[in-house]
């Protein structure tokens, strides 16, 4: 359907699903595309040839998220796929992550940017050791939504007990982890019962389906209200000093009293330039030319904030982690930290714990992590970095760790402690923790 000319620009959602093996997350993801007619037909013809191929009567929606050949052959989702795609109403952004627990570094690379994250469980299983895992790193990433997808409705009748019996235990498990933001849909993705349409079988569910959930939820991103934050990408020198960058967080004005990080120094917003055109103020996500009244020394990699709300440039970066590389990560590592469009130096000074990724709580530390290990860390910087605590800002309170030997990228990071959790919530129940 065509958006009318003078009709706003639909907004854009973006968002994770995750969920165990064999509990039909891909073919959710690929029912969700079908139903709302967001697959072209030379696709659907590829995957109903993949079907035959591989004995079946009917097209294996699965197949339009699992695009690896590895994953074809496998039957499973190793990689992060991305689809895009719209409705009358919103523009999507979907990552389908994997599920298996040595994927957990490919589940935090697609939550990352999440505004809401699908956690899909099997009705018959309910909440399993995947699920808290999920839920688990939903939480340390702050994704500001959460949808529990119950599927595989129909294997028991669509009755509301079952549906109702892992919608709590969910909740409970939610509320340990401090998300205050959950629905539960009973669904069946192989017929599409409540992923675009309403289901005729579960007539006693009168919530909304996924697709219109997804269309409805208020796109988070960083709050409204969040301060200002401006990491300075180029310096344009010609027809006057401008800085040119994407606004990270909150609203830039003209007439704003900023400060230039590290350095200090301050400033007036004089002009704001959006794709050529002045504008009295600009907000995140928007690339902009910003002008100052002052001529400042202002590099690539500063950042510029309000005065009265910035954030404190510091050395010392004491930070939840997610250990991305095959090769560990040590104490007394050299790195290289990234942190917006400011690179610097540095040096891991220690690892004080790692962390059970079913429920976020301290383990033992042994001066490491290794690959897919969440943990805790603290950095000494070459240079200051004005960090936010990452549950301020999830984009100033980001960062990844760089091997300054050749490049690869680390451990993904995030300002602050993690959330915490509630000692002995739900894991302790031995059905939440019934073998699939």
């Amino acid at each position: 359907m065509a958006t009318p000319r003078n009709a706003p620009a639909a907004s854009l959602l973006r968002f994770a699903t995750a969920g165990s093996v064999d509990d039909g997350k891909s073919t959710l993801a690929g029912r969700l595309l079908h139903d709302s007619k967001s697959v072209l037909a030379d696709q659907l013809a590829a995957v109903e040839h993949a079907s035959r191929a591989r004995g079946l009567a009917e097209p294996d929606l699965a197949l339009l998220t699992d695009g690896l050949r590895a994953e074809r052959e496998q039957g499973i989702t190793i990689d992060v796929a991305y689809r895009y795609f719209a409705t009358p109403r919103r523009r999507f952004v979907l990552a389908d992550t994997p599920g298996h627990v040595q994927y957990t570094r490919n589940m935090v690379t697609g939550a990352s940017t999440a505004e809401l994250m699908v956690i899909l469980t099997d009705v018959r299983h309910g909440v399993v050791e995947q699920t808290r895992r999920h839920a688990a790193v939903a939480a340390l990433l702050r994704v500001p939504h959460l949808l529990l997808a119950v599927n595989k409705m129909d294997l028991v009748d669509c009755a509301e007990p079952a549906f109702t019996a892992v919608a709590e235990r969910f909740a409970s498990l939610a509320g340990s982890l401090g998300i205050g933001s959950v629905t539960a849909i009973p669904l069946s993705a192989r017929d599409g019962d409540n992923v675009v349409t309403p289901s005729d079988r579960m007539d006693w569910y009168g919530g909304p389906t996924l697709l219109e959930h997804l269309e409805t939820v208020p796109a988070a991103g960083e709050p409204e209200d969040a301060p200002a934050r401006f990491p300075v990408q180029y310096v344009i020198r010609h027809g006057g000093r401008g800085y040119a960058g994407r606004i990270s967080a909150g609203t830039l004005r003209v007439g704003d009293r900023v400060a230039v990080l590290p350095s200090g120094l301050t400033s007036t917003v004089t002009a704001i330039d959006a794709l050529g055109t002045p504008v009295a103020a600009a907000r995140a996500p928007q690339s902009v030319t910003v002008r100052l009244a002052d001529d400042l020394d202002v590099a690539r990699g500063d950042l510029l904030a309000p005065v009265d709300s910035a954030p404190r440039p510091t050395r010392t970066v004491e930070a939840t982690a997610c250990h991305l590389h095959d090769r560990p990560l040590r104490t007394g590592d050299r790195v290289l930290v990234k942190h917006g469009t400011r690179t610097v130096p540095a040096l891991v000074t220690a690892i004080p714990a790692r962390l059970d990724p079913d429920g976020l709580r301290p383990l033992p530390a042994h001066d490491r992590l290794d690959v897919n290990d969440l943990g805790r860390l603290t950095l000494r910087t070459a240079e200051p970095l004005p960090v936010d605590p990452y549950a301020r800002s999830r984009r100033n309170g980001s960062f990844l760790l760089i091997d300054p030997a050749d490049g690869s990228t680390l451990t993904a990071g995030m300002a602050g402690p993690p959330p915490s959790a509630a000692p002995g919530a739900d894991s302790s129940d031995p059905q939440a923790r019934s073998p699939r």
